[in-house]
């Protein structure tokens, strides 16, 4: 009985198959098959998606290439109009930047040691920071710990820069002030130490949550076999698991590095806006991204120099950028040819 059921069910199903020895020598073409119909159309479905799927990345890579070369392009042309008017040497050795005034100067030397200042100041105080903790969660704290402080540590991530701006003009800079005369030095309460401690502050999630996810990558095994050659734990990581997740490692620095060069409310509100050429970093000073602003947001016209200035800065800032990512890029290659690592 149940066969018959079946029987019947497909004969109300595929009619055609059922009658095909009767009535095929007057039909154009074979009917199809009921059981592999429904499998070519699902396989031409799948073939149909693999291949919009296959376009849709394609096309989202175009657009990010693309976007850069836009970018690239439009200050690119921006600023040749301005070195048409400015000297393209004074402006990469000028120790002068007084826009705005009669015999205004564009030497863009002090503004690019004010960025160079302060970043350097930011990565002493991220990287240590940042990897030390990486290594603690990593390698030392238990799940339970690392679980309570892997968000915490975070949060910091989230707190906008205006906040960290304010913590640095009224809790950071008077603390340097009160410090540097302690021991006998005077330093202004625009300074760009208090700047770049608060900006080191701020790239210590982004330093700590990469570079702790790229030493757990570290397979076991390599520890079990430093252990197993009577390594200590310090000699494993100082050894093996750090130089494995060196390109990882870099590349958050890397990553810490680029936002501590774009930051602009902080050192707007910890160590100002005067263009200053100095090495001392007791002193105020600025950056490219706050000169940017500052160029931006004035009331010359668009075609003057002072408002062209913004993007031959950021061209200069591009150029550096890049040349940073290329320096790196060659670095995370080299270590990943020395401490290659075979997971089979």
């Amino acid at each position: 009985m149940p066969k018959i059921q079946a029987h019947l069910q497909l004969f109300f199903l595929f009619p055609s198959s059922f009658l095909s020895p009767f009535f095929s020598p007057f039909l154009p073409f074979p009917p199809p098959s009921p059981f592999f119909l429904p499998f070519e159309s699902r396989k031409k479905q799948r073939e149909l998606n693999e291949k919009l799927i296959k376009f849709a990345l394609i096309g989202a890579a175009a657009i990010s290439i693309l976007t850069t070369f836009g970018i690239l392009f439009s200050i690119l042309f921006e600023a040749i109009e301005f070195f048409k008017l400015r000297s393209f040497w004074y402006f990469i050795t000028g120790t002068v930047w007084s826009p705005g005034v009669i015999g205004s100067q564009f030497g863009a030397l002090p503004i690019f040691a004010g960025t160079f200042v302060i970043t350097i100041i930011a990565l002493a105080v991220a990287i240590p920071i940042g990897l030390g903790s990486a290594i603690y969660m990593s390698e030392y704290a238990s799940p339970k710990v690392r679980d309570y402080l892997k968000p915490m540590l975070e949060v910091l991530a989230g707190i906008p820069t205006v906040v960290y701006g304010f913590f640095a003009a009224i809790t950071v800079a008077p603390l340097v002030v009160k410090i540097a005369e302690s021991v006998g030095l005077e330093a202004t309460f625009n300074s760009a130490l208090a700047s770049g401690i608060v900006m080191g502050i701020m790239i210590i999630p982004v330093i700590s949550s990469l570079s702790d996810d790229v030493i757990r990558a570290v397979p076991d095994s390599q520890r079990k076999a430093a252990f197993g050659l009577g390594m200590t734990h310090g000699e494993t990581i100082r050894n093996i698991v750090l130089p494995s997740a060196m390109p990882g490692i870099i590349s958050a620095s890397l990553l810490g590095l680029s936002k501590a060069l774009g930051e602009t409310m902080i050192v707007v509100m910890a160590a100002g806006l005067r263009p200053n050429l100095s090495w001392n970093p007791l002193e105020d000073m600025t950056t490219v991204t706050v000169t940017i602003v500052n160029s931006l947001v004035g009331d010359f016209e668009f075609n003057s120099p002072e408002t062209l200035s913004a993007f031959a800065l950021g061209l200069i800032l591009f150029i550096v950028t890049l040349i940073l990512n290329m320096i790196s890029l060659s670095l995370i290659r080299k270590f990943k040819e020395k401490y290659k690592v075979n997971t089979l």
